[in-house]
């Protein structure tokens, strides 16, 4: 029991690491457009994003699949951008945010690039365990608790500011997402491969 719950606190502090804020920005573009209302559709959202985050470190733990980590590196920046831009563009469409399997596809796409990103760090950890399906089941735990906290915050948030303080959802999506583009830029610059 001690080392599963060395694995979940893994998952959580993996997603909750203020300096490595990258899953924190992803979140948050992910569930700026929605609200408490649609709420069940953004925690399916945060499962979708374990299950290809876990996915991604099973096929490169047991080698599988192996990517370039720097070219990996580069992606996840990316992908929080377009998710932000995205946000900007369809924030004026009719229901107000983009359709759900557009959201479920990215989502999927982050998780299985974050996963790569982050197998070499889990593979380190499991090296000479017999059994890895235990601590990626913690880990997963993990990442899935600290990824609800993160999502309902944002729906908080944005009830808090869209509710009691009556700023309109369009320009809480927008500031929002253009916050989260003027973040990411310099992540880009940083993990440019050279």
């Amino acid at each position: 029991m001690q080392e599963l719950w060395f694995y979940i606190k893994m998952g959580l502090d993996h997603v909750l690491d203020v300096n490595a804020y990258d899953h924190i920005l992803f979140l948050t573009a992910l569930a700026i457009p929605f609200s408490f209302k649609s709420w069940k559709n953004v925690l399916v959202l945060a499962t979708v994003f374990t299950v290809t985050h876990c996915l991604a470190l099973v096929l490169s733990v047991y080698e599988l699949l192996l990517i370039n980590v720097g070219l990996i590196e580069f992606f996840i920046p990316i992908t929080i951008l377009l998710m932000a831009i995205l946000n900007c563009i369809f924030q004026n469409n009719e229901s107000g945010h983009l359709n759900i399997w557009f959201h479920v596809f990215a989502t999927a796409f982050f998780g299985l690039i974050h996963g790569f990103g982050f197998s070499n760090y889990f593979k380190m950890m499991v090296m000479g365990e017999e059994n890895k399906i235990g601590p990626l089941i913690g880990f997963a735990t993990g990442i899935e608790m600290a990824q609800v906290l993160i999502v309902l915050s944002v729906l908080a948030l944005a009830y808090l500011l869209q509710h009691i303080f009556k700023v309109p959802q369009r320009w809480f999506i927008l500031a929002g997402s253009i916050l989260i583009i003027l973040i990411t830029l310099p992540l880009l610059y940083q993990t440019f491969p050279l």
